[in-house]
């Protein structure tokens, strides 16, 4: 017997504004780009682009190009990710390869500039694109793929709560190397879960007066599956 599923399309991803307490995610504009580019470039900032399709540039003139661009795809639709309380551009993400008959999204493109690395906000701004994609759109499926070799986004994606799926072998060449390509992904039914998570991780009773937190991402998800 075949178990047949609701077959309604997913909603196409617009460009909203999604306000959390450490960030704000935005639609990406030229306006971002100063920011953006001054925090990825230069001081040896240019490894921040090793795994990714597109970057180093050569200027900022060359990254507003670049980011123009940006600005006028549906798909990759882009989104900068503010600092709340300093209001300035952090990093970037993007949903990509979207589906809307399969309701599959994908979470990437993303630059996480050092100001933005290991902070609650980086967290902040990769629960509240899930929840959008989940809630408000209705996907069943969350993808997060990133070169094999690159491990701290493969750590990640676990302590996200993706589940590791597997290994594309030679799926892509990108500036002029093999990528072999890890993947994950998020269902809708392991959302609840998930999201239960992210809240209690994200609640400020999780961190002592220094910042520091008393449990962690991953211990939380562990537990729950």
């Amino acid at each position: 017997m075949i178990d047949l599923i609701d077959t309604t399309p997913g909603k196409l991803p617009a460009r909203v504004r999604l306000e959390g307490r450490f960030v704000t995610i935005v639609p990406l504009d030229l306006a971002h780009a100063g920011d953006l580019y001054r925090a990825s470039h230069g001081d040896g900032k240019e490894e921040l682009w090793r795994y990714l399709w597109d970057g180093p540039y050569p200027s900022q003139s060359a990254f507003e190009a670049a980011v123009v661009e940006r600005v006028a795809s549906n798909d990759p639709l882009s989104f900068a990710i503010l600092d709340k309380p300093s209001g300035l551009a952090v990093g970037h993400c993007s949903y990509l390869r979207i589906t809307p008959a399969h309701r599959v999204i994908e979470i990437g493109s993303i630059l996480f500039t050092p100001s933005l690395q290991r902070t609650a906000g980086a967290t902040e701004a990769m629960y509240l694109m899930a929840r959008y994609a989940f809630e408000n759109l209705g996907y069943r499926r969350y993808e997060w793929k990133c070169d094999s070799r690159n491990a701290p986004s493969r750590s990640a994606a676990l302590r996200l709560g993706f589940e590791f799926e597997g290994i594309f072998r030679q799926h892509m060449i990108i500036k002029g190397q093999n990528r072999d390509t890890a993947w994950f992904a998020m269902l809708d039914s392991e959302w609840p879960a998930r999201k239960a998570n992210f809240e209690r991780w994200l609640d400020p009773a999780n961190f002592d007066a220094a910042g520091n937190q008393k449990i962690s991402l991953s211990a939380l998800n562990s537990a729950s599956s």
